[in-house]
């Protein structure tokens, strides 16, 4: 019977925050992370992304070493800061986020999507670390996803798996576009990185800033060479 009742009151609970992340995190939600590539239109059109398998290690080694792996950690310290209500740890990881960006366009996209989230949240769902953070020059956007997350009161590691799932599906729908996979490639690259993304999750839970560090070189090329690409649909 006792566990008859925490299953019911674990579905009761999943079923308030549940939307909230499907909604903040959808296509839908105007932050326009349509727009962006994070550098992948230059890898495509160089040839390091031509089809499913290079596109899955591709991101594979992003998960690992390149961007999602940074802003993972980013969104758990300013969960736990934003939770705290620890406003300097908050603003520090904030202006931390900024710096890290390696290049003009991966700065434009963190900052662009963090100012657009906090605008938008703060229309439905304002709380106090988006009040916080709305009195910033710029915003990265996963410290704006993991600010409104912890500020409502949502389970930090959903939330932070969520952001992540999102994040890759973003940059998949990007190579989808761009011609050299299909959707039903796209879909079973989502499948197939979708432990690593769980991983990624639960373990940066544990981390602190000082965990912060990558070596995703070509990455960080391809979005340098981006900014003077010829042809271009995405702003990175």
């Amino acid at each position: 019977m006792s566990t008859s009742r925490s299953s019911a009151s674990d579905a009761a609970e999943a079923e308030a925050w549940l939307p909230l992340l499907m909604l903040w995190l959808s296509p839908a939600f105007p932050v326009g992370a349509f727009a962006y590539s994070h550098g992948l239109e230059w890898a495509v059109e160089a040839g390091d992304v031509a089809d499913r398998g290079s596109l899955e290690a591709w991101l594979a080694d992003l998960i690992a070493f390149g961007a999602p792996r940074a802003d993972a950690i980013l969104f758990a310290s300013a969960f736990r800061a934003a939770g705290d209500s620890d406003w300097p740890a908050l603003i520090e990881t904030n202006a931390l986020a900024v710096a890290l960006a390696p290049t003009a366009e991966r700065r434009l996209e963190t900052t662009a999507q963090g100012a657009a989230f906090v605008a938008a949240a703060r229309g439905a769902w304002d709380c106090a670390p988006l009040r916080r953070l709305a009195e910033e020059e710029r915003i990265a956007y996963p410290v704006a996803v993991a600010a409104c997350a912890a500020g409502h009161g949502l389970p930090p590691g959903a939330s932070l798996a969520a952001f992540l799932v999102a994040l890759v599906g973003n940059l998949v729908s990007a190579v989808v576009r761009l011609g050299p996979i299909g959707q039903s490639d796209g879909q079973a690259v989502l499948a197939a990185l979708l432990p690593a993304l769980r991983t990624l999750a639960r373990e940066a839970r544990q981390t602190t800033l000082a965990d912060l560090g990558g070596c995703a070189f070509r990455s960080d090329i391809a979005a340098m060479r981006h900014e003077t690409q010829y042809s271009r649909l995405f702003r990175s």
